[in-house]
């Protein structure tokens, strides 16, 4: 199967491979989950919530037979949460794919803090998956051919920052701190795949995948998974004419990072049409990829987590 020739519908048999998808509970992290399961690989669903967590395994069970999906409790706002599934992860006898789904897509409108004192937002998108990718790292260099997916986004088109002041102390804004949370992540995932090289850790891939424009009322309802009311059904569906799609396909980017056997460290992956379609390769933003702003965004992140990453 070749890039040219991708097909989300139909993928790849990933059986006898794991995956963790972090956020899986709804969302691009329940599709993702569900593609990958769909596709023949163990999924863990690495979430905050358990009894959401249970009920996106069940769906995931009722709509893939023969899933095989199993839950870690973890919260990545909390270091210490991301410490003990660390651990756990470490402890696995293969990792092939580390997907840093979760997030707070609406962010708050006053600041907030997470248990450690970081800016929340900051601390749930970014933060939380470079602890948890440090603390994987081991189980995912000795599985061959593994990968680690960070999660971008459109709005690093939108708004530019250069990570100057990640806390956002005195300047919060919860669209400026969704925007650098998710820039982050995309600087994050270009530097850790130039570092892997670096480091003589080229085994393991680096890509970062974005999910277009993709919203809840376009997506199938699934109970305890995407239950979406009448009236958003309708407001979202008028959002077909502005290029939207639903987070079913959303996740075909992810997906296709994770899995594609063509698919390359440093690779950026999004719909076709900048806003939805199939998953294809795209340029990123300059300052996703200034090894600047990377270096001083990892001497920052491996302060906050107290730790060296490498």
């Amino acid at each position: 199967m070749t890039s040219t020739t991708w097909n989300p519908r139909s993928l790849p048999d990933q059986s006898g491979k794991t995956f963790v998808v972090t956020g899986a509970n709804a969302g691009l992290g329940y599709f993702t989950s569900e593609q990958l399961a769909g596709a023949g690989a163990h999924v863990i669903l690495a979430c905050r919530n358990l009894v959401k967590a249970d009920a996106a395994v069940a769906a995931i069970r009722a709509r893939v037979p023969g899933a095989s999906v199993s839950v870690l409790q973890l919260d990545v706002a909390d270091l210490q949460s991301v410490r003990t599934v660390s651990e756990s992860l470490r402890a696995l006898p293969r990792l092939d794919g580390l997907i840093l789904n979760a997030g707070i897509v609406h962010p708050p409108t006053d600041r907030q803090v997470s248990l450690d004192g970081n800016e929340l937002v900051f601390a749930t998108n970014f933060l939380g998956h470079f602890a948890l990718t440090a603390g994987t790292l081991m189980a995912l260099r000795r599985t061959p051919g593994s990968r680690v997916v960070s999660l971008g986004s459109l709005i690093s088109r939108l708004m530019d920052s250069s990570l100057d002041d990640l806390q956002l102390a005195t300047t919060y804004n919860g669209w400026k701190a969704y925007a650098q949370s998710k820039i982050a992540m995309q600087v994050f995932g270009f530097e850790l795949d130039r570092r892997l090289r670096a480091n003589g850790a080229g085994t393991v891939a680096s890509l970062v995948a974005h999910p277009g424009y993709s919203i809840s009322g376009l997506t199938p309802t699934i109970r305890s998974v995407n239950e979406v009311s009448r009236g958003k059904r309708v407001i979202d569906g008028a959002q077909l004419l502005v290029g939207a799609q639903s987070k079913q396909r959303g996740a075909w980017s992810t997906v296709r990072a994770a899995i594609d056997p063509d698919a390359h460290g440093g690779d950026y992956f999004g719909p076709r049409l900048l806003t939805r379609g199939a998953p294809v390769r795209q340029p990123a933003t300059r300052t996703s990829r200034d090894r600047a702003v990377a270096a001083r965004l990892w001497e920052r992140a491996e302060t906050l987590i107290k730790e060296p990453f490498l």
